[in-house]
C-alpha cells in the first residue's frame, strides 16, 4: 500500500469539497474521491470522465434526431415538429445553394443569401465539401429527392464536426476549471464542474439544431486562454467566436470590469485589439468581395421582428405587440449591463470573470427579440464555471428542456386550443418558465458576487478567481479561528 501524507489543517480548509448530491450520482464514474486519494493513480482522470459522459449525452441527442433523418429533411412534412427533432442543418443545405455546389456569400442564385456570420458560413462550406466527397459533384442536375438524400449526408457530416466541438468544449471546461484545483490544494471538484456541461440534457437536445456549438467552443477557448494568462490569445479566439456568432463580443464588457478591479487595463486593451484584428481578418475578404452578401446577417437581425421564445413574441400573440422592439431591447439591455457593471465595481471582493460573463450573456438572452432553442448552449459553459451547484443547474435545465419541448409542439400546433379564438397559453407558460430559470441563475450569481463566502467556486472566499490567469489573487482572508 502506498504511503500517503495527510494534508495540513489549512490545506484541508482550502480543499474544494464535492457537492454531496453530485458525488453520490457519480460513484459509477470514479467518484466520490476519497479525502486522501491520489487521483493520478486512477485511469479515470477528470478529463476522461467528462469526455465519456459527453459521448453518451451527444449520442442520445443524435438518436433523438433519428425521426427527422428517416423523414429525409422534407420541408413539407410536419414530422420534425411532431417528433421534436427539427434541425436547420438538413434544410439549409437545400435552401442556401449548397445543394447546387455553390459557396456561401461569394456565389448567388435563385435562393436567399446565407444569413449567418462569415466563419459559420465557412464551417458550413467545409462540411459541404466533405459531403461532396461522398456524394459526388453537386453541379450535375439532380432531383429534389436526391438533394434530400445529400442533405442527409450533410447532416451526418455536421454531426461529426459538432461532436468534435462538444468534446473540445468539455475538455476546455475541464482545463479552465483546473485552476480551482491548483489554487485550492487538490482536484476533487474539477471533474464535477465539467459534468455540468457534459451531462446537460440541453447538450443532447440542441447541439445539432444549428451551428451555435462552433461559436461556443471558440468562446470557451478564449476563456481558457484568459485563465492561462494569455490576453492576446483570448482576443484572437474571441474575435473568431464573434465571426461565427455575435454574442462572444459581449464578453469584452465583463472583462473590462474585471481588469478595472485588478488594475490591469493594459491586458484588456491587448485583448480588445486582438479581438478586433482577428474578427477583421476573417471578415475583410468577404466584405471586400461581396459587401451586400456580408451585410445580410446584420440586415436580417436588424429587420427581424419579435420571434419564437421571446417575451416580445408572447406579447405579440397576446395582442400587445411592442412597436419598436429594437430600441426597447437596446435600452433595457444597456440598463442591465450598467447594473451588472455597478455590481462588479461595488462588490466587496473582485467578482470572477465567469460570473460577470454569464450575467451579461444571460441578460442579452433575457430581453432579446428571439430565443432559438439552441441559444441555451451559449450559457452552458458559463453556468458551469459561474455557478456549479446541482440544485440551481437542475432548475435551469428543467426550464430550458420544457421550453425546448413546447416550442416544437407549438409549431406543430399540438398545443392549439379547440377554440381558434383562444390563445396557446401553454406555450406562453414555457417562455415565462424559460426566462424564470435564467433569471433565477442570474439572481444566485449576483448574490455570490455580493456574498463571496457563498460562492461554490471560491470555497470560503479563499481566492479571487481561480479561472483568471491574468489578474493576481488578493491575499486570502484570515480563517475564522473557530474553523481553522
Amino acid at each position: 500500500m502506498a504511503t500517503v501524507t495527510p494534508p495540513s489543517a489549512q490545506d484541508s480548509q482550502r480543499r474544494p469539497e464535492v457537492e454531496p448530491a453530485v458525488a453520490r450520482l457519480t460513484v459509477g464514474l470514479g467518484g466520490p474521491t476519497g479525502k486522501f486519494a491520489r487521483l493520478s493513480s486512477s485511469w479515470w482522470t477528470p478529463l476522461r470522465i467528462a469526455l465519456a459522459v459527453c459521448c453518451i449525452t451527444f449520442a442520445l441527442g443524435v438518436l433523438q434526431k433519428a425521426p427527422c433523418m428517416e423523414d429525409g429533411w422534407n420541408r413539407q412534412s410536419w414530422r420534425p415538429f411532431q417528433a421534436l427533432c427539427y434541425s436547420d442543418i438538413g434544410y439549409l443545405y437545400q435552401e442556401r445553394g449548397f445543394a447546387e455546389g455553390n459557396r456561401p456569400f461569394l456565389d448567388t442564385g435563385n435562393y436567399p443569401v446565407l444569413e449567418y456570420p462569415v466563419l459559420t458560413g465557412g464551417f458550413m462550406e467545409v462540411a459541404a465539401k466533405i459531403t461532396w466527397v461522398f456524394t459526388g459533384d453537386p453541379k450535375k442536375d439532380v432531383t429534389e429527392a436526391q438533394k434530400r438524400d445529400t442533405a442527409g449526408v450533410f447532416f451526418v457530416v455536421n454531426v461529426a464536426m459538432l461532436f468534435l466541438c462538444a468534446l473540445i468544449l468539455v475538455g476546455l471546461t475541464v482545463a479552465t476549471a483546473r485552476g480551482v484545483a491548483k489554487r485550492q490544494g487538490g482536484a476533487r471538484g474539477q471533474p464535477m464542474i465539467a459534468l455540468y456541461v457534459a451531462a446537460a440534457p440541453v447538450l443532447a437536445f440542441t447541439s445539432t439544431i444549428n451551428w451555435d456549438l462552433f461559436a461556443v467552443v471558440l468562446t470557451a477557448g478564449a476563456m481558457y486562454a484568459w485563465s492561462r494568462g494569455k490576453p492576446i490569445w483570448f482576443g484572437i479566439l474571441l474575435g473568431l467566436g464573434t465571426a461565427a456568432k455575435f454574442y462572444p463580443f459581449l464578453l469584452l464588457g465583463p472583462l473590462l470590469i474585471v481588469c478595472l478591479r485588478g488594475r490591469k487595463l493594459w491586458q484588456w486593451f491587448l485583448a480588445l485589439v486582438a479581438t478586433g484584428f482577428s474578427w477583421g481578418l476573417v471578415n475583410a475578404p468577404i466584405y471586400l468581395l461581396a459587401k451586400n452578401e456580408w451585410l445580410s446577417f446584420w440586415v436580417f437581425n436588424d429587420e427581424r421582428e419579435s420571434d419564437y421564445g421571446s417575451i416580445w413574441y408572447v406579447l405579440k400573440l397576446a395582442k400587445h405587440e411592442v412597436a419598436d422592439v429594437n430600441q426597447l431591447n437596446i435600452v433595457i439591455f444597456a440598463g442591465l449591463c450598467l447594473s451588472i457593471a455597478i455590481l462588479g465595481l461595488m462588490a466587496p471582493r473582485p467578482p470572477r470573470f465567469a460570473q460577470l460573463a454569464f450575467l451579461v450573456v444571460a441578460a442579452f438572452l433575457l430581453v432579446n427579440k428571439v430565443y432559438s432553442p439552441q441559444y441555451v448552449l451559449w450559457l452552458l459553459p458559463l453556468v458551469a464555471l459561474a455557478r456549479p451547484k446541482l440544485r440551481d443547474w437542475l432548475i435551469w435545465q428543467a426550464c430550458e428542456s420544457f421550453y425546448w419541448m413546447m416550442v416544437w409542439l407549438h409549431l406543430a400546433q399540438y398545443l392549439a386550443p379547440g377554440d381558434p379564438n383562444q390563445p396557446d397559453k401553454i406555450y406562453w407558460l414555457s417562455v415565462v418558465l424559460r426566462m424564470a430559470g435564467t433569471l433565477w441563475l442570474m439572481l444566485v450569481v449576483a448574490r455570490d458576487i455580493l456574498l463571496p463566502e457563498n460562492d461554490p467556486v471560491r470555497q470560503g472566499d479563499l481566492v479571487n478567481d481561480p479561472g483568471d490567469g491574468v489578474i493576481p489573487d488578493a491575499p486570502p482572508r484570515q480563517l475564522d479561528p473557530v474553523h481553522a
